[in-house]
């Protein structure tokens, strides 16, 4: 098995050209791993190194939350690999986390639901933006910034970016307090009258501003602050 390499398979049988003829989807967790991983160690297939990976881990949702470290132990896989695995599925994520089921906001809660799994377990302030249609569905959420909520790190060319690329007819701005604290701070309120006031230049309504924490949240929209 040591001296199996890819080129012992049939070239119609090979990964890159099963997925050309066939679509990414026909191809099974190991075929896609070694894609990513795009070759193996001397001697040894890359299809040998992934199947390694998937023995050791069980699946492909276990490889994709484990660490550097973790990556880097299984033999064919050094830091190099490791970084291409993590930042494949890292870009899945944030490419799934950003599709999301149209449906008709009327409320501060139909968002709230929506995020908080994202958002309860993070040790930062995460900023997003849910980005509405005509109708009033939602049909993107969209990252911003990490880190403490200040014009620094909350720019209305970002904001407005995002929202003019999904084509979105209003937004709802939505970050976390992890101190579990729903009340927003002063800085909260300045952001939220900034982005206000960039919105009407643009074209795009600021609907609400929402405050989430694990258990509770805030919404400026209901407290008569939009």
């Amino acid at each position: 098995m040591s001296s199996f390499t890819i080129h012992d398979l049939p070239k119609s049988e090979r990964p890159r050209e099963r997925l050309q003829r066939l679509g990414a989807e026909a191809l099974s967790s190991q075929e896609l791993l070694a894609l990513i991983l795009g070759r193996g160690i001397k001697g040894e297939s890359v299809m040998v190194t992934a199947q390694r990976l998937l023995s050791s881990f069980g699946n492909a949702q276990r490889i994709s939350q484990a660490s550097l470290e973790e990556l880097s132990t299984i033999k064919g896989i050094g830091l190099a690999k490791a970084a291409q695995l993590k930042a494949a599925f890292e870009l899945a994520k944030r490419t799934d986390e950003g599709m999301v089921e149209k449906i008709s906001v009327k409320a501060s809660g139909d968002i709230v639901k929506l995020v908080r799994p994202r958002l309860k377990d993070k040790k930062k302030e995460h900023f997003i933006i849910a980005c509405l249609d005509t109708r009033n569905c939602l049909n993107r959420i969209g990252d911003i910034s990490i880190g403490a909520l200040d014009a620094n790190y909350v720019h209305p060319r970002e904001v407005f970016k995002e929202a003019i690329q999904s084509l979105a007819a209003a937004i709802i701005l939505v970050h976390n307090h992890p101190s579990g604290d729903p009340e927003p701070s002063e800085d909260d309120l300045v952001i939220t009258r900034r982005l206000i006031e960039s919105g009407k230049i643009i074209g795009v309504e600021v609907k609400d501003h929402i405050i989430v924490t694990g258990k509770s949240h805030f919404s400026f929209k209901e407290n008569n602050l939009i």
